[in-house]
Parts: C-alpha cells; structure tokens; sequence
C-alpha cells in the first residue's frame, strides 16, 4: 500500500471540507437529539443498574417458560460430553489442546503424544491450570493462547483477559517448570501483539502512552523490548499512523526456527495492508498491492495471498485470489525486485480457504461452490504441483492444524448433519487416517441437506443451504431460522450442528445459512461486491434468501426467524428494519447497529473499511440508508427481537444492543434483552454461560416461531 499523502488530511479541498463539515454538524445533532448515549458508558453506574434490570424481566419470561430448563441441560450435556473431540495443535513438545468442562470451567491447557491421542482415552500432561491460576491471585482470568519460541517451544508468552475482553495481559511461562518466568517479560492489559526475536528479544506494538494508539484503539508504534528491561526504555523501530487501524509486528520463521526476515504489517485500512522489513539500512517496504497478506515460508519459497488483481512492474498479471510465492533467497536479497510465480488461482465460484506450511510441504483448502477440499502442493523444478488429499467428499474440509517438524497436518471433516471427525494426514508415509469422530448430539436421520438458490434484487444468484425434515410438507408451516454473516471477506462453511440440531432441528425445524455476498465464500469479489458504498447489498441478499424460502412454502413470515451474530447482528438488524414483515423472530448477538456512531464505539473505526466513514458526507448518507438504531421508528411493528451482549465486550461495544433496547421499549415494541457481565464478543465465557445462551435463544425461538 501506498503511504497516503502527508497532507491529505491537513489541505482538504473546499468541497470535501464543507461537505465533511456538514457531516459532522449532522452527526452532533443525531447524537444531541439521541436520549440513550448514558448507555454508551460501558461500567456506569445507571448503564448496569438498566442492564440488570432488563436480564431480571428476560430471564423472568425466558427461563419460566418450561423448556428452558430442558434445553439447558440438553445444551450443557452435549458441551461438557467427555467424547467430545479435543481438538489439538501439533508442537514439537507433543499435541496440544485447552479443555473444558464441569470441573475444569476455566479451562486447563494440557499436552499429550500422538499415539496416546489415537487412545479413547489419552493421558493428558498438565501445563497451565487456568481455574488454579484464577483461585490463586483472585483474578476473572480466562485463556487467550500463548505464543511460543520457536523451535524448542519452552518459553511462552501467555495472554490473560480480565473476563473475555479483547485486551489482555502478557505473561512469559516457563512450559518445562510449569510456572511462570521469575522477573520474566511482563505486558500489562492492552490490545497488543508480540513477537518472539530471540529468548531475550521481543517485537512489541503496545499503548507506549498518548499519542501511540489509533481511533479504533490499536497500537501504530513497535518497540524492540530486551529482557529485563522497563518498557519506558525500549527501543522504537517503526511507527505507522494515527490514521491507520493499527500495526503488528512480524518475524518470518522457517520450520526449522531460522529467522530471514523481521518487520511490520501496517494496517492502513480493513483490509489494505503495507508491509515492511527492517534492514541494517532501515526499513524497506515491500512491493506488494494493498490487499495482499504475506502467508509464510515453505521450504525455500516465501508465500503470499493477493486479495486484489495484481501486475507486478515488468511482470505477469496474477488474479483476484490467488497465492504467490517467490523464492526465498532472491528476495531476501532485493524484496522489492523480485520475481513472483503463480501457486494456485481461482476459477469460477472457487476460493482459496485455508494454507498451512508443514517442513517441507503446502497444505491448501479450496472452496468450490461452498464445499471443500484439501491438496498438498510441492515445489519442484521451477513449478508447483497439487495432490488431492482424499478426505470424505461433500463435506466441509478445515485445516486444522499443521506440523513444522514433519510433513504432517491434521483436519476436522464435517457437514450439518453428520458429526465432525478429526483425520491425521502424514504426507511422508503417506497415511491419512480419521482418529476421532464427535458422538452424535441429535438424530439426523429425519432431516436432509439441500442447496438452494435465490435471486436478489439485482439478478445475483445468492447459494444457501437448507436444512429440513425429510417429510416436510411445503405449505408455509416449518418453524425455520435463516442464520447469516456477509461481511468481513468471512465464508460461512457447513459444520456439525451439534446444539442446534438438538434444541431445534429435532422439534422438526428448519436451519438455513446463507451464504451473502460481503463474505468469502467465492473470494474477494464476493466480499467486494457488497462493501462500503454497495453494502445494502449483503441485506437484500438475505431479504432475498427470506423471500424465496417463503415463496418455495417452506416457511411463511409467522414461522420465520432471523439469527446473526457481530456484523451477522447488524445483518438482522437491517432485515428486521427493512423488512419486518417478514419475520416473527430475531436473535441479535453482540451487534453492530447505530452506525453512525460505530466509529466511536469500541473498536468500531477498524471497520471504516467495510461500511465507510459516517464522518464524511458521501459515506455517510449510504450508512444512514440503513443504520438499524435509526431506522426503528414509531408505526412499524417488529419482531418482539432478542438481543444479546457482553459488559466485557470491546470490540462491539455493548452500547449498540443497549441503545437498540431501549429504543424498543420507547417505542412501545416488545423485546428481549441479555447482557452477560463476562465473555467479551463470544458473550459467554465458560461453557454454562454458553449453554444458557443457547437455552434463551431456542426458548425463545420457541415461543415465537412454534405452536403453543
């Protein structure tokens, strides 16, 4: 990406000055005439005392209504099963995972080998009891992963989150002692990102004091930090913008721990990124487009995702999608002159999913038409090459997990109705092998799975799955919840339903997941045809999916709910606004959805790159189109939505569901409302509170979608 002009923002033109200054003006008087912006402050004294009382009459309703308790139990028996699958990661320690369960609510972090994981039964090492750890120092802990030295993988650095909040503090941890390093490197509560240099050098973009953090609350500055030494004393080595989104630090490893490269990964927006490396002549950025993402090395080829159609200067054109790769040598002599060949790119309704690097070897999942598949690539004379890895067909493939030591990896098979299995590929033996398999949480044998199409409004066939009983009489009549994201380039890929399948599916329901544009089910276009100015779009592709289910009679509005969650939040919102009348039902988690303020909530200015800046007129008028807070208004009549949140949440800040609540009640509209104190954007923490999520949304689902 190109670094915008230093002036750009300080000499505006006259037009775009007074247009943004109009824009401003309209936005004070939206947030003058706006009488819920108290519940913008997340810990205040009144903003709780509403959210207590709100849980205390949802609650009230949700949970005397006689299935609640059924679903509860049935939730938390199938997330606390002990033959659940322990999804592991290969280390060269042994196979590693984080467990909870009843006893162990917090979670443990524990390690195992490959042959006792084979076992029904393996024999678990203890590395980091987290449910001690947050006895011990009287602290809300919960577990966000640790980041290892390479290659030995001893030392770690461990984040804590105080309740589930993104913002978390870092600790070094010793994994052979099993303790914490005495005097080891320490990181308060932030939103930081770190990366190991050495045992005693690391990477650190942190809040150094004012003026290091952008709009959205992330750090733009990295600091090299030595052991032993105060944070007031390390060393700055790059510094971004203000304007950016925010900065990480990089260090590009082989799978033998040699390092051939440190530097930093500029956010400039969303999703356009500006790479540099730092040289003993100081810092070089790369000659790469904006929307690209540098993957990793694979043996002596540095691999690169292109998001965006690329011509390299006196080079080939590479499309949309696809991966690159160049050789290591070359470019770790001149970067920005050297020469990049094709890896794989994307046909019609093809996309890219997942790549992993094991020491030899590329492991790649394809997306064709929303089904998956998996290859092992190799470099060899000048040309990749692609081996089909003949994992079950008509299934959604997920790499889960690769080694660095061995040609190994691991992935999770699954699809809606059949239970997710775990299958061990060794590329060296050529052994691919399922070890475990999820026991059944609900009886599929009555539902199918069929693939549909809709038409939006503007002629786009937009793909959904519907998941339906077998015998189903298509006279308007299935109770049917149509469950979707669009945003974010994210695809949503089938998957076991587990819960949802017992609470839901097994009353002779109906689940849909469409599959929006906004998303990345067929890659960036997919993504960019519904983004900022075009978001609308990613709307009327839902309403559309909504329509044609009605109009296939598989459901009718009486019968039809809504469910999403974050931007998927913001995606009901829009519908239910929009087009109330076609639903009876809404499940809003943690969401998005006074967008004219989002930018000043949470860590909402990271997303200026999906919606636009309502700061900016022209921006701002498309928002307005559809901002669902706004557009709840006096003379429609919604569908009663239940609306869940987290106090902890800061990354969509908890004010959104608030102020939408509120409003409801203003407006004489029934409602449901639920903030969790804890869980940060997952709004449940531990497994109980995640049961109970479950047991308020198909409760309530429920009574609004099924016959008393």
């Amino acid at each position: 990406m190109n670094t915008p002009p230093l002036f750009s923002a300080v000499l505006p033109s006259t037009a775009s000055a007074t247009s943004t200054a109009l824009s401003q003006e309209r936005t004070t008087l939206a947030t003058t005439n706006d009488p819920f912006l108290w519940l913008e402050d997340i810990e205040g004294q009144g903003a709780l005392a509403w959210a207590r009382a709100e849980n205390e009459k949802t609650l009230r309703v949700l949970q005397s209504d006689p299935r609640y308790r059924h679903f509860y139990e049935q939730a938390l028996s199938i997330l606390q099963a002990k033959d659940r699958i322990p999804y592991v990661s290969l280390e060269r320690r042994g196979l590693e995972n984080f467990w909870q369960d009843e006893n162990q609510v917090r979670g443990v972090w524990r390690r195992t080998t490959l042959e006792s994981y084979r076992s029904q039964d393996p024999q678990w090492e203890t590395i980091l009891d987290v449910d001690a750890l947050a006895v011990t120092e009287n602290r809300n802990w919960i577990f966000q992963g640790g980041s290892c030295l390479p290659p030995e993988g001893r030392l770690c650095l461990i984040s804590l989150s105080d309740g589930g909040k993104d913002a978390a503090s870092i600790r070094e941890f010793d994994c052979d002692a099993k303790t914490f390093v005495a005097d080891g490197f320490y990181l308060p509560e932030g939103k930081q990102h770190v990366s190991w240099v050495d045992g005693d050098t690391l990477l650190v973009a942190r809040d150094w004091g004012e003026g290091t953090l952008t709009q959205a609350g992330y750090p733009f500055v990295v600091k090299e930090l030595k052991r032993a030494q105060p944070l007031s004393e390390a060393r700055e080595i790059f510094r971004g913008e203000p304007t950016d989104v925010g900065t990480q630090p990089f260090v590009l490893r082989d799978s033998e721990g040699h390092i051939h490269a440190t530097g930093a990964a500029r956010g400039i927006s969303s999703f356009e990124s500006e790479y540099v490396v730092f040289r003993p002549d100081g810092p070089v950025k790369l000659n790469l487009p904006k929307k690209a993402a540098m993957i990793g090395i694979v043996g002596d080829r540095l691999l690169v995702k292109l998001d965006e159609e690329w011509t390299p200067p006196g080079d080939i054109s590479f499309a949309a999608g696809s991966l690159i790769s160049y050789d290591l040598a070359e470019w770790k002599q001149d970067p920005r002159r050297a020469k990049a060949s094709l890896v794989f790119q994307p046909g019609p309704r093809q996309a890219l999913s997942r790549v992993g690097a094991t020491k030899n070897l590329l492991i790649m999942t394809i997306l064709e038409n929303v089904q998956s598949r998996a290859f092992v690539c190799k470099y060899d004379q000048g040309a990749w090459s692609a081996t089909p890895i003949p994992l079950p067909e008509y299934t959604n493939v997920s790499l889960s997990t690769v080694s660095d030591e061995a040609d190994q990896a691991m992935f999770a098979v699954s699809s809606y109705l059949r239970p997710t299995s775990v299958w061990y590929f060794d590329a060296e033996g050529k052994n691919l092998e399922e070890l475990k398999k999820t026991p059944s949480a609900f009886d599929a044998s009555n539902h199918v799975v069929e693939q549909l199409e809709a038409t939006s409004r503007d002629g786009t066939s937009i793909p959904y799955f519907l998941v339906r009983p077998k015998n189903a009489r298509f006279d308007g009549t299935i109770p049917t919840l149509l469950y979707g994201y669009g945003g974010f380039q994210i695809p949503l890929l089938p998957s076991y339903l587990g819960p949802v399948g017992r609470l839901w599916l097994e009353q002779g329901n109906a689940w849909v997941v469409a599959n929006l544009r906004g998303g990345g089910e067929f890659g960036p276009q997919w993504h960019q045809a519904a983004q900022a100015a075009t978001k609308q779009t990613t709307w009327d592709d839902f309403i559309a999916v909504a329509e044609d289910l009605i109009r296939r009679k598989i459901t009718s509005p009486r019968r039809l709910g809504a469910i999403g969650g974050s931007q998927g939040g913001l995606l009901v919102g829009a519908a239910i606004t929009q087009r109330p009348e076609l639903f009876n039902a809404a499940i809003i988690q943690v969401p998005l959805f006074d967008m004219l303020r989002y930018t000043k909530l949470g860590a909402g200015a990271s997303w200026i790159g999906e919606y636009g800046d309502p700061a900016i007129a022209e921006q701002r008028a498309w928002i307005e189109g559809y901002s669902p807070y706004q557009k709840l208004m006096a003379g429609k009549t919604y569908p009663a939505p239940l609306i869940l949140t987290s106090t902890k949440d800061d990354r969509v800040h908890p004010a959104h569901g608030r102020k939408a609540a509120a409003k409801l009640d203003a407006l004489g509209q029934p409602y449901f409302y639920y903030e969790n104190i804890d869980g940060g954007h997952s709004a449940a923490a531990n497994l109980m509170e995640y049961a109970r999520q479950l047991a308020l949304e198909y409760t309530y689902a429920s009574k609004r979608l099924c016959s008393e």
